[in-house]
């Protein structure tokens, strides 16, 4: 569904993604591992239109969408949930989904029994949110314009544990019902529980890319560039 082909991607003159190649398959999830400032967040940026690359193909479906604007990309099928969330402090819960819903795919009412705990907060402001309550907004946000790729930005950052279940319980779901997802995520543990796939990118580079059951095997890879294990 979606490859990266030799992908380089700047910062003004620094050269921060070097000749990236990623694929997703239809329906796959895919895990990108790596330690802070490797790349992986600038990966996701890349594909969604937010920083255009200067070298290299992103082709979704197909056809190419490398430097195209991101509300081009979202309406191609592709939806990001960044890492800083991005929750608007004076709308309701219902207004950050009434303003994103674009088609039939996911209703209000698939998506409040994905994520039960928002169902009786509808009228709650984006402001009086837990993080935990932010978080499950932000993917259901995504999920209301109905892509067909899903970019999870670090989904488990700063939240409880019993909030980190709820939110890998909903990623599970919307793994079997066929959503392809591509998630970034610094607890290896958690993400090759939920991913077919894992890539590793160290300094802008991919250094592996295969099965979740590969990269567990790999205890030298995961402690190289990972950290597990160190």
């Amino acid at each position: 569904m979606l490859e990266l082909s030799g992908v380089d991607t700047y910062y003004g003159a620094s050269w921060i993604l070097k000749g990236v190649s990623l694929r997703v398959p239809d329906g796959g999830v895919v895990a990108l591992l790596g330690r802070n400032g490797a790349g992986k967040s600038t990966t996701l940026k890349t594909i969604v239109g937010l920083v255009a690359p200067r070298a290299g193909s992103v082709c979704f479906d197909g056809s190419e969408i490398g430097g195209a604007a991101p509300h081009v990309v979202n309406r191609r099928g592709i939806a990001y949930v960044p890492e800083e969330r991005r929750i608007f402090k004076d709308l309701t819960v219902d207004e950050h989904l009434a303003i994103a819903t674009r088609g039939n795919a996911w209703p209000r009412k698939r998506v409040f029994g994905l994520f039960p705990a928002l169902a009786p907060l509808r009228d709650r402001r984006g402001r009086y949110l837990s993080g935990g309550e932010q978080q499950m907004l932000a993917i259901a946000r995504a999920l209301v314009t109905g892509p067909r790729l899903l970019l999870l930005d670090e989904p488990s950052q700063g939240l409880a544990p019993v909030i980190v279940d709820a939110v890998i319980s909903s990623i599970e779901a919307m793994r079997d019902e066929g959503l392809a997802i591509l998630l970034v995520e610094q607890n290896v543990e958690l993400a090759l529980g939920v991913a077919d796939r894992a890539a590793v990118i160290d300094q802008g580079t991919i250094v592996f890319d295969g099965t979740a059951a590969e990269l567990r095997a790999r205890g030298d890879l995961q402690a190289t560039y990972l950290g597990v294990g160190t």
